[in-house]
């Protein structure tokens, strides 16, 4: 999964327009990106909300652009009016930080997409002010358990979620590295599992390097992700971690 930030303030590339956006989604794609995530609301920490207008100003020309390109998209939200106008637009995603909590999911039920459900301790604004947990691993799988069977429930077919267990999302270094190591114990929920690590704070604090210089990092912890249970990895750089994944492939005796 590619990112694709359209937004001024995103920890790692914001400062992106529109035209700018399309055409990085178009590179990334070909590069070897099987889905692109589009978003157009930072939630690193500290971020504040923008209006549901200013989002769909930003995100709607670009997945139209690369739907019309016939290249799957995901949208990176949690507003109904922007999922629900994503998929009006073709979207085949809709990747929500609050696992669809707080709203009406019945949208998304009678539509054909994925939703990706994802685990954050707090809000984007605050998250990061000492966060605190009894066992992280064991919390975070209770809370993506409930929220499956919430969307199930709510008439989302369970071959149509994915889980994320957020790392850098309310969790401090110790406890996204707990999580990087236990990641398979997710795979109990019966769900593919995806990972967001690139560029992430806590890669910074163990290498020491500036958030642009971290896709190294970033390839090696995606990698490590891919050998643990994850599925899908949700990266900046698409070149590096496809040939990471052909080479892990061919070690598997998959074929790529």
């Amino acid at each position: 999964m590619g990112i694709v930030n359209v937004t001024p303030d995103s920890f790692s590339d914001g400062g992106r327009c529109v035209d700018e956006a399309i055409d990085h989604g178009l590179l990334l794609f070909s590069e070897g990106a099987d889905i692109l995530d589009i978003g157009g609301e930072s939630s690193r920490p500290g971020a504040f909300p923008v209006s549901v207008e200013e989002e769909l100003a930003r995100v709607l020309p670009v997945i139209e652009a690369l739907v019309r390109e016939n290249i799957p998209v995901s949208v990176d939200t949690v507003k109904p009016e922007v999922m629900k106008e994503a998929i009006r637009c073709g979207a085949c995603m809709i990747n929500d930080i609050r696992a669809l909590e707080g709203i009406d999911p019945g949208f998304i039920a009678r539509s054909e997409v994925g939703v990706c459900l994802m685990h954050m301790q707090g809000e984007p604004r605050t998250m990061q002010d000492a966060p605190l947990y009894r066992d992280v691993v064991e919390e975070v799988s209770e809370y993506l358990g409930e929220r499956i069977d919430s969307a199930v429930s709510a008439g989302i077919a369970k071959h149509r979620i994915v889980i994320d267990p957020g790392f850098g999302f309310g969790k401090t270094l110790e406890q996204n590295l707990e999580l990087l190591r236990n990641l398979e114990k997710l795979k109990l929920h019966g769900v593919p599992i995806l990972a967001g690590l690139s560029r992430k704070t806590m890669l910074g604090a163990i290498t020491g390097r500036a958030v642009n210089r971290r896709d190294a990092a970033s390839l090696a912890a995606s990698l490590l992700a891919l050998e643990r249970g994850a599925d899908i990895v949700r990266v900046h750089e698409v070149t590096g971690m496809r040939d990471a994944i052909m080479i892990l492939d061919q070690i598997r005796g998959k074929k790529t």
